[in-house]
């Protein structure tokens, strides 16, 4: 019985020292965010690192030159988005007047429609039920958030160059810190391999769904189509729902520029894109390796965007994945690891 409570007593103070944690990450939004970024960028980039050693590039220049395509990246990304926010802000409140006659339109389009076939409805006005003006308004707000991020650019160059730096020594300051070398850098190993198979898998997969949607958006001549794309690869790395959050604006500026008929075909393409990419070749590569179970993959979308906001919904999995890997090292936590799982052997 003592055992027992002992044991209940150990698990109960596991959790409250969880929760403290996350209220100081949650605190500390600002610094551990752009560290995460870091981090991940970092194991991804290392294989890249490793695979040009290959080719006897010394590792400070391969370094140099993985570090320098990442930089370009984010500063490309950087400055599509900053053009792109900055140009959408001063166009948004002729947006709003526009969206609200669409919808108008769209009402009595409808209206009229229905009546032909004998139904009649109630002199009504729809659309009425969702306040346009503010749904661009939250649009163009959510926009300019996204942007905040990307202001760290130069400190997250900074952090993945000083980690890849130091990660042949990596090995030496584990085995200091902790002594058994061979249980600490497997469970590393296994973390680091879990997440950049996740990773680098989800960065094809993105691109891949991005370009789709430009060239779609570029074919309906679809205002910032660049950007809409943009963000169709940032957001399929939520899961489950990020890649049709993606499709709101650019349905939304489609329907300001020509209506609901183009609107449609907006939808319907990125239908097929997330249909293709994202329930058919995806799981094909990614398997079942990720170990966890569908419901907790929904969960942890929530729990990491309450904790670190839009940028936890992005890096939820690898999250997720890191501390169901870590859990299982500790017979105190091993518990929570196994809850987390898919429960497949």
């Amino acid at each position: 019985m003592e055992t027992s409570a002992y044991s209940i007593g150990r698990k109960i103070l596991v959790c409250a020292a969880i929760v403290i944690i996350l209220a100081g990450i949650r605190a500390a939004a600002d610094i551990v965010i752009p560290c995460l970024l870091s981090v991940f960028i970092a194991i991804l980039s290392g294989s890249v690192v490793t695979w040009l050693q290959r080719y006897h590039i010394p590792r400070i220049l391969a370094i140099v030159i993985v570090v320098m395509v990442v930089m370009g990246s984010l500063t490309s990304i950087g400055v599509i988005a900053i053009s792109s926010l900055q140009d959408f802000t001063e166009v948004l409140p002729g947006y709003q007047n526009r969206l609200e006659d669409q919808m108008a339109l769209s009402t009595e389009g409808l209206r009229e429609f229905l009546e032909r076939y004998g139904i009649t409805v109630a002199s009504i006005d729809f659309w009425n039920l969702l306040d346009g003006g503010s749904a661009v308004d939250i649009a163009g707000r959510t926009l300019r958030q996204f942007g905040t991020i990307l202001a760290k650019t130069f400190l997250i160059f900074l952090i993945v160059l000083f980690m890849l730096l130091e990660a042949s020594h990596f090995p030496d300051k584990l085995s200091a810190a902790f002594g058994d070398l061979d249980s600490t850098w497997t469970g590393f190993l296994q973390i680091a391999s879990s997440v950049r198979h996740f990773l680098a898998i989800k960065t094809v997969t993105s691109f891949s769904t991005g370009l789709a949607a430009l060239i779609w958006l570029i074919i309906l001549d679809v205002n910032y189509a660049l950007f809409w794309a943009l963000l169709a690869f940032l957001f399929n790395y939520i899961p489950n729902i990020g890649s049709f959050i993606a499709a709101v604006p650019a349905f939304l500026m489609a329907f300001l520029q020509y209506g609901i008929t183009t609107a449609l075909l907006v939808a319907l393409g990125y239908t097929v894109i997330n249909v293709t990419i994202g329930s058919l070749i995806e799981p094909h590569f990614m398997g079942d390796g990720l170990g966890l179970s569908p419901l907790i993959v929904f969960l942890s979308l929530v729990f990491w965007g309450w904790l670190l906001g839009g940028a936890g919904m992005l890096l939820s999995i690898p999250l997720t994945i890191s501390v169901k890997i870590a859990l299982e090292y500790s017979p105190d936590t091993r518990w929570i690891s196994t809850l987390l799982g898919s429960g497949k052997s």
